[in-house]
């Protein structure tokens, strides 16, 4: 299970080699004991505290510990001292930075990005008839762009880079600009912002992309990938360049989850604070998309290159194929659980 605190003032310790989470609800204070077999990752707010303990337990049974602004967004994690793979990939990945085949990766990236933004606006037409006219046309648009970036020649990345982050930008703005024009116009959603996120919508999502951005990170990482040298996104100091790669055909996830919410009406005024300029989420918004996006991502079987998976297995699957063609081995398997929110 994936340990979420999300509570401002939540103790995690250990008590009896059981990992201890400590919390007030109500004016009374609640105790919960968790196995440490049972936990595969923790992710913390700036607003809880962690014991020594805690983390010598964590490292002991191989468990993630991330540390997450209030937006979601990870800002550091606790991880063993031991890489848990071979050098050999990280090796393979500098040399593949710097030729063809980072070309290569990045277009399918990044197409594949761009082709599931398509399908996502695709699908919406069966339940929205009136609009289908208007839909297709910006399913074509988006599709458009896919099609222009797999036309481009270069030896090097950076020789087709701005090229590619153009068409990319054109390919979200239409997306989100397509998005607009059916989520209920009580949200207030017209396109996309980030910091601060100027409706719950944003809110919503940024929030998701932030889980996204760690569930990345952790599958880069157990295949052996280094998750700061990345091929498209320049290598700026502390930058998680290769997660911000990677991540690109997976963003859908997020939208998805998120847009299910609002297109339900799931979401109310509950959920989000009103800040300077914009929006964010509160401990029952959290709490929600917490549980929602990572249902989706964990429970949810879907058809995967011929497999019945889940999407966070798919997407470990991924990883690991991508660094194993670095060094023509074969993929390996993982398992994903359930969350647990406090």
């Amino acid at each position: 299970m994936q340990l979420f605190i999300n509570t401002p003032g939540t103790y995690l310790h250990v008590k009896d080699e059981l990992f201890e989470v400590r919390f007030t609800k109500e004016g009374k204070e609640e105790k919960h004991q968790i196995a440490a077999h049972k936990v595969t990752s923790i992710i913390l707010p700036k607003a809880a505290a962690l014991s020594t303990d805690a983390i010598h337990l964590a490292l002991r049974f191989n468990i993630d510990i991330i540390i997450v602004k209030n937006d979601g967004h990870p800002v550091g994690r606790f991880w063993h001292s031991k890489l848990g793979s071979t050098t050999k990939i990280r090796k393979a990945q500098l040399e593949t930075s710097l030729n063809t085949e980072a070309v290569i990766w990045t277009k399918k990236w990044v197409i594949k990005k761009i082709e599931n933004q398509a399908e996502f606006i695709h699908d919406l037409i069966k339940h929205r008839q009136p609009q289908a006219d208007y839909l297709k046309e910006q399913e074509e648009k988006i599709k458009t762009q896919a099609v222009s970036i797999a036309a481009l020649q270069g030896e090097k990345v950076p020789d087709i880079a701005d090229k590619v982050r153009g068409l990319e930008g054109t390919a979200g703005r239409i997306y989100f600009e397509t998005l607009s024009q059916v989520i209920p116009a009580s949200y207030g959603f017209s396109g996309r912002s980030s910091r601060p996120a100027k409706d719950p919508f944003n809110a919503f999502l940024n929030y998701a992309y932030g889980i996204l951005y760690s569930r990345v990170e952790r599958a880069l990482i157990l295949a052996g990938v280094d998750p700061y040298l990345g091929f498209l996104h320049r290598d700026d100091y502390n930058q998680l360049s290769m997660v911000y790669d990677f991540i690109e055909p997976y963003r859908t996830h997020a939208e998805t989850a998120v847009f299910r919410l609002f297109s339900s009406k799931k979401v109310n005024q509950t959920h989000t604070d009103e800040i300077t300029n914009g929006f964010s989420l509160n401990t029952e918004g959290k709490k929600l998309i917490v549980e929602k996006f990572i249902d989706y991502l964990d429970n949810e079987t879907i058809r995967y290159n011929g497999r019945n998976l889940t999407r966070m297995h798919g997407m470990q699957l991924d990883a690991h194929q991508f660094a194993n063609s670095l060094i023509g081995k074969e993929s390996t398997n993982t398992d994903m659980n359930d969350p647990v929110t406090f």
